[in-house]
């Protein structure tokens, strides 16, 4: 019984440890100068120092031909 409670306790702290949220937020670049970036975003709730993790928009009106 002692191994079964255990068991649960600790399932539930690693799925509540490993638990991150991860907010998306809209930007468009403003300025790139070498290894900065200045961007305008909606609704900003990032702070100075905060890890960002950006992904480019990819495509960019490539065509596409078919038969």
């Amino acid at each position: 019984m002692k191994k079964g409670i255990v068991s649960v306790v600790l399932a539930l702290t690693f799925a509540l440890s490993t638990f991150a949220v991860a907010a998306t937020v809209k930007c468009t670049v403003d300025t790139s100068d070498g290894d900065k970036v200045t961007m305008t975003c909606k609704k900003n709730s990032l702070k100075a120092g905060d890890s960002v993790k950006v992904k480019a928009k990819s495509g960019g009106g490539a065509a596409i031909e078919g038969c």
